[in-house]
């Protein structure tokens, strides 16, 4: 036996076991990586443009000057769909920490919120915008869901007031087609965004539980049959990302986060749903239908592909998160046969392969817009720990660390 042959087989020897015990982390370990470098890298400061000053007693701003602040504070969906994430992590694993982190981030610009105005109104500070604008379901859904979240553990009358300014916005100002299905005016007007039943039932269903008021779970029910109705596609047992009003035409990509928006909020409407409500029936056998659509093209490895129906298209993270997350949960909440554990599971593999051993998520699609070509989606880049798919891979975590294979009774 060389020298080199026996280097390598006690090389091997040594990694063997270290491999094995990253394999059977479980997937609380999993996320704690994921949630607790989140945490480390969150600073209530902001920073100059030009000098890359650090502030962090804002009132002690100078007079001149433009900021940023840390990517964790900024009024994004991604950051309400983190937040919700956060303050699930907290209950479920009774950690504090996790609640915590999510309490201070609404608290951080509720506390600063007169400031945050002044400065973005004076094109001062960029982070803050879709919190003033209210003019997009980006700007409010999520976002709304997570103050939402927060509204349940701290009864602030700020919150309150946004929950019922977001309300209005939704029901009473969004764009809709003549039938009232959520629109937007890009790239074309009218053009239904898959996205959309997301960005708007995350924050219905929670305020409609918060209420008490039926009209919100019937609005949202409505979005969900009105979006299968002008996305969903027979042939694929997928949806399409995007509707052209204009020319009454599906667009041309399934694309997977899109797919998962959908899924993600028709999980978030059956949590709340009540039980008595008269479209649950239907609205559980459109859940089942499009889990058992995109189950189909799941890939070797766990993962789906950015485009879910084209295999030379890369495996990407986030709906795999979102896909993965929707079958656990529902498998927990008895929606789903058991027999779909093994698709949640191996979800959950193909996740946890995409999850360095410091917390970094790999192969996250960043924001995407809609387009007729599928090489635009084909193209789309995956930076390191992209945030557009962490509160998503925390999600999926928590719920399949609650699988347990055992049969459950359906609804």
């Amino acid at each position: 036996m060389t020298k080199t042959l026996k280097l390598v087989i006690i090389c091997l020897l040594y990694l063997c076991p270290v491999l094995s015990l990253q394999a059977q982390k479980s997937p609380v370990d999993v996320i704690k990586l994921v949630a607790d470098r989140i945490l480390k890298e969150t600073s209530y400061q902001f920073t100059d443009t030009k000098s890359n000053g650090q502030f962090s007693e804002l009132n002690k701003l100078p007079q001149v000057g433009n900021f940023t602040m840390n990517r964790y504070n900024e009024w994004r969906y991604w950051n309400g769909v983190l937040g919700i994430a956060f303050f699930k992590m907290g209950e479920q694993l009774n950690e504090h920490k996790y609640k915590s982190y999510a309490e201070a981030n609404l608290q951080f610009v509720f506390n600063n919120y007169n400031l945050f105005k002044k400065l973005t109104d004076e094109k001062r500070l960029k982070g803050m915008e879709q919190l003033f604008r209210h003019a997009l379901l980006d700007d409010c859904g999520a976002m709304g869901g997570f103050v939402a979240c927060g509204y349940k553990n701290d009864n602030r009358k700020e919150y309150l007031e946004y929950l019922k300014k977001t309300a209005d916005y939704m029901l009473n100002k969004e764009i809709k087609l003549k039938d009232g299905t959520y629109a937007r005016t890009w790239p074309y007007d009218k053009t239904v965004w898959l996205d959309d039943l997301y960005m708007s039932i995350s924050f219905l269903c929670r305020y409609g539980n918060i209420t008490g008021e039926k009209k919100y779970f019937d609005f949202a029910a409505k979005q969900v049959e009105l979006f299968t109705k002008y996305l969903y596609c027979e042939n694929t047992g997928l949806y399409f990302h995007c509707y052209y009003d204009h020319i009454k035409q599906q667009g041309s990509a399934h694309w997977g986060r899109s797919n998962g928006w959908s899924i993600l909020a028709q999980t978030d409407l059956l949590e709340y749903l009540p039980k008595d409500h008269p479209l649950r029936e239907k609205l559980l056998q459109l859940f089942r239908q499009q889990i058992a659509g995109f189950s189909r093209y799941q890939s070797e490895s766990g993962l789906w592909h950015q485009l879910l129906n084209k295999t030379d298209s890369y495996l990407e993270t986030s709906c795999t998160a979102m896909f993965t997350y929707a079958l656990a949960k529902g498998i927990n909440n008895g929606w789903l046969d058991v027999a779909y554990i093994d698709v949640a599971q191996n979800g959950w593999e193909g996740i946890k392969s995409m999850i360095t051993e410091d917390g970094l998520v790999k192969n996250i699609c960043m924001g995407t817009g809609t387009s007729t070509s599928l090489s635009f989606y084909y193209r789309r880049p995956t930076p390191l720990n992209d945030i557009h798919g962490l509160g998503a891979v925390i999600l999926a975590g928590l719920e399949v660390s609650r699988l347990k294979p055992v049969p459950l009774r359906l609804e």
